[in-house]
């Protein structure tokens, strides 16, 4: 009788995850860590397992869990009370990402925003003022990516002579995944920058711990971190909110603010099984989107600033507690489809002690994503106070206005060259140009501006004029300026 031929097996989570293993022992680019973070992501990813969120059990959070500003915790302005709060924080920013959405090689980090001074120019200023004032010494971390890594090694310099503490390192490096095998890019011949990727913000806390910087700190005596990105320009230090979490003992405060129709996709905290939760667009089933992006159920979102327990970083790391989202990120490099898995550090909230949300002026949200933002920060409606940039109150609108440039303005160089100055817009709604258009100096926009230059034709702004509710075009309605 002929032998009966065997399908062969399908292939288990263990055997890819061994093949995995084995292709990453060939690696000698990245660190054990870096290797054993990597295949417990991937595990995770492989073995599919997560945590859906059950709609209905969704409940708004109360003021005790996202604790309005106004009712922080009052505390003593006395300079040596606040000496004592500073002296138990350290800031980190996020310094992995680079400006190559806004045409830069480099760190994002080192862009210009205003008078010369860059993302980390005003960062440094802002910490060594409050340590210059109280006699504090809150060191400024930087975390950085293996793109930023060399680039901000060679800018800290410059605060050598500097009386403040920069203290720097790497998130992790990880191999990009080739989407059609789950083999790491890297171990196919790919070893060029290309083939590896830094995993996302949620990264901050192992890498801390991995990098010995977590444990630098806490003997230093520092008990809370403040994270935020270095392009954030409202994320400064708030005694406030320190002086509030170091009295009721939270691990963990994620900044959130009222959500306005431009935020409606961003992450919001909700109470869940008596737990406080990031809920984000990705986790929320169809049905349930329009429910998520109305601003009258969920009125808040996540600003990405956050203030965490050094102490309870380090006990949440070493029992490999953070099992945060995946987020799989697909994308087509030199032709090749790759996956990259990331996490995100506000999704961490869930599973830290005595967690909470404080809701805090808008204006401690003011990101640089696009020139958009830079003509906003660096127009009349802000300027520049010991490192930080403060609103002028001569506009009487609390919403900034909207701002939309077209692709020729996209790069930092070109943005910078087709202004003369940046127009004045404190009684400005909305902006938006259009095509090969060109400013002069001394331009006041008022109102909701329209500037299209027609296909293939420049227009140009001229010096000192007032352009208030028009659409400027380089027809006859320019001619009325």
């Amino acid at each position: 009788m002929a032998a009966v031929q065997q399908a062969p097996a399908e292939v288990t989570e263990v055997d890819q995850l061994s093949r995995i293993r084995l292709e990453l022992a060939t690696l000698d680019q990245i660190s054990d860590n870096e290797k054993s973070g990597f295949l417990k992501l991937v595990g995770r990813y492989i073995g599919g397992k997560s945590e859906g969120i059950q709609w209905e059990k969704i409940k708004p959070p109360t003021d005790e869990v996202v604790v309005p500003y106004d009712k922080l915790s009052s505390f003593s302005d006395d300079p040596a009370r606040i000496k004592g709060l500073l002296d138990k924080l350290a800031v980190l920013k996020l310094n992995g990402g680079l400006g190559t959405t806004m045409g830069c090689t480099g760190p994002k980090s080192v862009i210009e925003v205003r008078n010369g001074l860059t993302f980390l120019d005003l960062i440094v200023k802002q910490i060594e003022n409050l340590n210059h004032t109280y006699g504090s010494d809150v060191p400024l971390v930087l975390m950085n990516s293996f793109n930023t890594h060399d680039d901000t090694l060679k800018i800290v310099q410059r605060y050598n002579d500097s009386k403040l503490d920069v203290l720097t390192f790497n998130q992790s490096q990880y191999p990009r995944i080739v989407a059609e095998d789950l083999t790491p890019w890297p171990a196919k011949g790919k070893t060029d920058n290309a083939g590896w990727y830094p995993p996302g913000h949620g990264d901050v806390f192992p890498s801390l711990a991995n990098s010995g910087k977590l444990d630098e700190l806490i003997a230093k005596g520092k008990e809370y971190v403040f994270i935020a990105n270095s392009d954030k320009l409202g994320a400064t230090v708030d005694l406030k909110i320190l002086n509030h979490l170091i009295e009721n003992q939270n691990e963990y405060c994620m900044e959130v603010t009222p959500k306005t129709l431009a935020d409606v996709k961003g992450g919001t905290l909700i109470s869940y099984e008596d737990r406080v939760q990031l809920l984000e667009i990705a986790q929320v089933a169809d049905e349930h989107v329009s429910e998520f992006k109305s601003i009258t159920k969920f009125k808040i979102f996540n600003t990405n600033n956050m203030w965490v327990s050094l102490k309870a970083i380090k006990r949440l790391v070493e029992a490999d507690a953070l099992q945060m989202e995946i987020i799989p990120n697909p994308k087509e490099v030199d032709g090749v489809k790759v996956l990259q898995l990331e996490t995100a550090a506000g999704a961490a909230i869930r599973f830290f002690d005595r967690a909470i949300g404080v809701n805090v002026p808008r204006s401690r949200f003011l990101p640089v994503k696009a020139t958009s933002d830079l003509l906003l920060v660096q127009s009349d409606l802000y300027t520049v106070e010991d490192g930080a940039v403060v609103r002028s109150t001569a506009r009487s609108s609390p919403e900034n206005p909207t701002i939309e440039l077209g692709s020729e303005f996209k790069k930092v160089g070109d943005f910078l060259k087709r202004f003369k100055a940046i127009p004045s817009i404190i009684s400005l709604d909305s902006l938006k140009v259009i095509g090969n258009v060109w400013f002069g100096k001394e331009i006041v926009l008022k109102g909701k501006v329209v500037i299209e230059a027609k296909k293939e034709e420049k227009l140009e702004i001229p010096d000192e004029v007032t352009i208030e509710n028009k659409h400027v075009t380089a027809g006859p309605t320019y001619s009325d300026l």
